[in-house]
């Protein structure tokens, strides 16, 4: 209820807002040229997964220089149970080396470092060809999420494609702020991020959709205002339950990222990138976006009966001097007639000469043998007015 009394112009600040996420956007671009794209987890390159307990605690530094004596410079080594700590029994490693089945240089390099627990240590192996069917099929279940995301909102608001493509538009935008938060933070997108993205999209599309509603419930009621003033008491009605759902998520993820495992700690990141990044776009984006593309749409719509009413007008203007020349040509050649006429003099009739005539030609003719005989024939007189 708070924030229904406020005088908000949130849709007048839609390009300041908009700038903000471009800026991100764009700070995300610079970050994957930087470091020659996004670094993408194991689960997409292929490569080996490694857990290993130690039987002491043992620097994570030790760690690192053991693996570089089986030529692993690109490990990701995070601490299992022991939370930020610099020493630690248990760690996983993350590499792109694959070793198949040669473990055993690892093994060893691994024993130089402390005695290992190999009942509690493993070695997965995922090679490149699973790693490429995962992504595209990855990518196949994000693009048809998106599609069905687009006929689900513009069926349930009775076909209007601007409610679909706005959120489209915002679902593609939450994507590339949480692409490119990772690009910036230099973490792997792994099967975590991938879930986190889909998780992200059924979370955006859940707050667009109570705005939308909102504002197609205010269309009918305050028929006296504004499109524009609309939609932005609508985004002020709903947006104490938008903040307040927003705010129990985030809190529940920051606990989870702060105290869960380091499996557990890059899912919650993503899925704090991407759920604030969403209701972000949601509150200040998705619905001010509705404003631009009504306006726009109805500018298309003006110009298209401008041009529509210029082609009747056109086409009645051709009519018109198509008509005109008819008329004119009409009354030259009467001119001409009528000269032709004056010229010739009065009409003079003469007696057909007695000719030999077959009565079979007299009937052919429609004559009488004696009329015929006469020389009668018909006389057609055209009069013209003058």
């Amino acid at each position: 209820m708070f924030f229904r009394s406020r005088n908000w112009n949130i849709v007048g600040k839609f390009t300041l807002i908009s700038s903000l996420s471009y800026a991100i956007i764009f700070a995300g671009i610079i970050a994957l040229f930087v470091h020659h794209g996004l670094r993408l987890g194991l689960s997409f390159t292929g490569g080996t997964d490694v857990t290993v307990r130690f039987v002491r605690p043992v620097p994570r530094s030790a760690v690192y220089t053991a693996l570089e004596r089986v030529n692993v410079h690109d490990a990701t080594i995070n601490t299992l149970g022991a939370g930020a700590s610099l020493l630690g029994e248990r760690y996983t490693i993350e590499t792109q080396v694959a070793f198949g089945d040669h473990t055993a240089a690892l093994w060893s390099a691994l024993k130089s470092v402390a005695p290992l627990d190999r009942t509690q240590s493993s070695i997965e192996s995922v090679g490149p060809s699973l790693s490429h069917e995962y992504l595209s099929k990855a990518l196949i279940a994000l693009l048809i999420a998106i599609v069905i995301q687009f006929i689900y909102i513009a069926y349930r608001f009775d076909w209007n494609m601007i409610f679909g493509w706005v959120t489209v538009i915002a679902l593609v935008r939450d994507s590339a702020m949480m692409i490119g938060i990772y690009a910036i933070a230099d973490r792997r997108a792994d099967d975590a991020f991938l879930a986190a993205v889909l998780t992200v999209i059924g979370y955006s599309v859940m707050d667009t959709i109570v705005i939308l509603d909102r504002i197609r419930e205010n269309t009918r009621i305050l028929k006296q205002q504004t499109y524009e003033q609309i939609v932005n008491t609508s985004i002020l009605q709903t947006m104490t339950r938008s903040l307040n759902t927003l705010a129990t998520v985030v809190v529940t993820l920051v606990a989870l990222y702060a105290f869960g495992g380091a499996s557990l700690q890059n899912f919650a990141f993503a899925l704090l990138v991407g759920i604030c990044s969403g209701g972000y776009h949601s509150i200040f984006y998705s619905a001010p976006l509705v404003v631009r593309l009504r306006a726009s749409q109805y500018q298309r719509q003006q110009r298209a009966l401008a041009e529509s009413d210029h082609r009747a007008a056109m086409a009645q203007a051709a009519s018109r001097s198509e008509r005109e020349a008819i008329i004119a040509a009409r009354r030259e050649r009467r001119a001409k007639e009528k000269q032709a006429r004056v010229s010739a003099g009065p009409a003079r009739y003469k007696r057909r000469r007695d000719v030999e005539f077959d009565p079979l030609d007299a009937d052919r003719d429609g004559l009488h043998d004696a009329e015929w005989a006469m020389g009668h024939e018909e006389i057609h007189l055209k009069f013209e007015e003058e």
